[in-house]
C-alpha cells in the first residue's frame, strides 16, 4: 500500500535522525529536526523532548502547529525546538525541513571570530555566498523573540552558522536536507583540518567558486539519492525505525 505524505516524511524524518546518530553527529539527547505537512508549512513534526536520535521511530515525531502557542508548554517539546522551528515554520513556508545540529567542525568554525567558509575544494565551494551568519549569541534560543530573530536571518539563505553555538539548515525535502547538513560539516572538517596544518590556504577564485556552487544546484538529485542509501541501510540495520 502506497504511503500518504505524512506517512512518509516521518519514516524519511525518522531516518534522519538514525543517520546522524550513526554517524556521531548528535549531541546527547539534545537537538532537533522538523519537517513541514501542510501546504503553509505551519503544520510539522518534531522529534520529542530529550529521545535519543538513534532510537526515533516514524511514529515517535510530534505532530505541531506553529500558530498553537500552547504546544510551548507540552512536557514532550522542547523550548528551544519550539521557538526555533516553531517560528521558521510559521515565517518560512518553503522551509520544508529544518534540521539544528551542532556537529563538531561545524561548530568549531561557528565559534571563530570571524565565522565563514573559504572555498578550497569542492565541498567547501558549494557554501560560497551560500550561508548566512548569526554572531549574536545571547544563550538558550528558548523564546519566540529569539527564534523569529533567527528565521529572519534565514529569509534569503538556506543555511545559518549560529555564532558560538552550531547550525540550521532548511531545504525542500528530507534528503536535500540531510546532504546539505553532512556535505556541511564535511566542508568544515576539511578546512579546519588545513588549517590546522599552519600552512596559507588556497583558495579558489571568486568565478571557480560560484561556478562550482551552481554546478552543486544542479545535481539535488544527487542529494536525495545519498539520503536514499543511507536510509537503506538504516532500515536493514534496524528496521523498528519505520514503526
Amino acid at each position: 500500500m502506497a504511503l500518504n505524505f505524512e506517512e512518509q516524511t516521518r519514516i524519511d524524518l525518522a531516518a534522519t535522525f538514525r543517520i546522524i546518530a550513526h554517524l556521531g553527529m548528535h549531541e546527547a539527547v539534545a537537538n532537533h529536526f522538523s519537517a513541514a505537512i501542510s501546504a503553509d508549512g505551519k503544520q510539522f513534526l518534531l522529534n520529542p523532548k530529550w529521545k535519543h536520535f538513534s532510537r526515533l521511530r516514524a511514529s515517535d515525531l510530534l505532530l505541531l502547529d506553529a500558530d498553537d502557542a500552547d504546544a510551548a508548554h507540552r512536557p514532550d517539546v522542547d523550548a528551544t525546538a519550539w521557538s526555533i522551528h516553531g517560528q521558521v515554520h510559521q515565517r518560512l513556508p518553503d522551509a520544508r525541513v529544518v534540521l539544528h545540529l551542532h556537529p563538531v567542525y561545524t561548530t568549531a568554525v561557528a565559534c571563530l571570530a570571524k565565522p565563514h567558509i573559504p572555498p578550497i575544494d569542492q565541498n567547501t565551494a558549494r557554501y560560497f555566498n551560500r550561508v548566512a551568519v548569526d554572531e549574536l549569541y545571547g544563550g538558550m534560543a528558548d523564546t519566540t523573540a529569539e527564534g523569529a530573530r533567527l528565521a529572519g536571518l534565514l529569509e534569503d539563505k538556506s543555511r545559518l552558522l549560529m555564532g558560538n553555538h552550531g547550525v540550521i539548515v532548511t531545504a525542500p525535502n528530507v534528503g536535500e536536507a540531510f546532504d546539505d547538513i553532512w556535505t556541511l560539516e564535511r566542508s568544515c572538517q576539511i578546512l579546519v583540518t588545513a588549517w590546522s596544518t599552519g600552512q596559507p590556504l588556497k583558495v579558489l577564485p571568486d568565478d571557480v567558486a560560484e561556478k562550482t556552487a551552481r554546478d552543486w544546484q544542479k545535481i539535488t538529485d544527487f542529494s536525495r539519492q545519498h539520503f536514499e542509501e543511507m536510509k537503506l541501510l538504516m532500515i536493514q540495520a534496524d528496521p523498528s525505525l519505520l514503526d
